[in-house]
């Protein structure tokens, strides 16, 4: 039997890395166009009309969240109202790991491509593209 007491798991520091290495892997002419795009990590989505607006009874439902206004809405005649920002929520993202198959690492960009996809407005079927090109 594995001794698991010494174990601990992924911290926040350890997410922003896996976040980081799975931006590097983003084509170039997205991360270009995503510059003033915020990355941050969080234990879980803390805010209940959030989590209301998408109709979730736990924050554990929520790995990522895209937060401003993608670009396909936008108009040079927009006032900046300051950067958005995607979120990625550890705690669910390590329950979601606990239950699959797939590495860490894969969910982390998983998520961090399906939110950014958001900022780009992309659809579902667009943002897979991405998700295969990441990969």
């Amino acid at each position: 039997m594995t001794d698991w007491s010494p174990l601990k798991p992924p911290s926040l520091d350890d997410f922003e890395k896996l976040a980081a290495d799975a931006w590097a892997r983003i084509p170039e002419e997205f991360r270009k166009l995503a510059a003033d795009l915020v990355i941050k990590i969080e234990d879980f989505c803390k805010d209940e009309a959030v989590l209301k607006e998408f109709d979730m009874e736990s924050p554990f439902e929520l790995t990522g969240l895209y937060q401003g206004r993608n670009l396909a809405h936008r108009s040079v005649a927009d006032v900046a109202t300051g950067p958005d920002y995607v979120f990625l929520y550890r705690l669910p993202i390590l329950a979601e790991w606990c239950e699959s198959d797939e590495t860490l690492g894969h969910l982390v960009a998983h998520v961090l491509i399906h939110e950014v996809g958001h900022h780009f407005g992309l659809s579902d079927a667009d943002i897979e593209a991405l998700e295969a090109a990441v990969e």
